[in-house]
């Protein structure tokens, strides 16, 4: 540990383009597959901007729970499937995965598909069930 430090007085340069590379390289990746947002401000989405759900995790995970009137679309079949959301296009789409690990590049694919308005629920459908709301079983 105290050579990291030491390296890091050696080389304050190299060491502070390494960390303002590496933060815009997230913010980059984040922004991406379009914004974040929270359970709460998705059910405020779909009540009061009509938004609609894409469950982007595989079929038998979205039966086990999703949220009411998700529509499921695995993230590894976003591509072939998209058109089935082109009468969504003017509403926003709020991408839900098990953890928040796939809908970032569901997102990115479906923004370069010209799907301007799409969210991710931080967290996904784990921390949705966390805070206790409402998931359907079933298809």
């Amino acid at each position: 540990m105290a050579q990291l430090f030491e390296f890091i007085g050696n080389h304050p340069l190299l060491v502070g383009t390494f960390v303002a590379l590496l933060g815009l390289f997230i913010s980059n990746e984040l922004r991406r597959g379009g914004r974040s947002v929270s359970a709460q401000e998705l059910v405020n989405l779909v009540n009061n901007d009509g938004a609609v759900v894409v469950d982007v995790r595989d079929s038998k995970e979205f039966e086990t729970g999703h949220i009411v009137g998700a529509i499921n679309i695995p993230h590894t079949a976003i591509e072939t499937r998209k058109s089935e959301l082109e009468k969504h296009k003017d509403k926003t789409l709020v991408l839900a995965c098990k953890m928040g690990q796939h809908s970032g590049a569901a997102g990115t694919a479906l923004r370069k598909a010209g799907f301007e308005n799409v969210a991710r629920l931080t967290g996904g459908i784990l921390e949705w069930r966390n805070q206790n709301l409402p998931v359907v079983k079933g298809s």
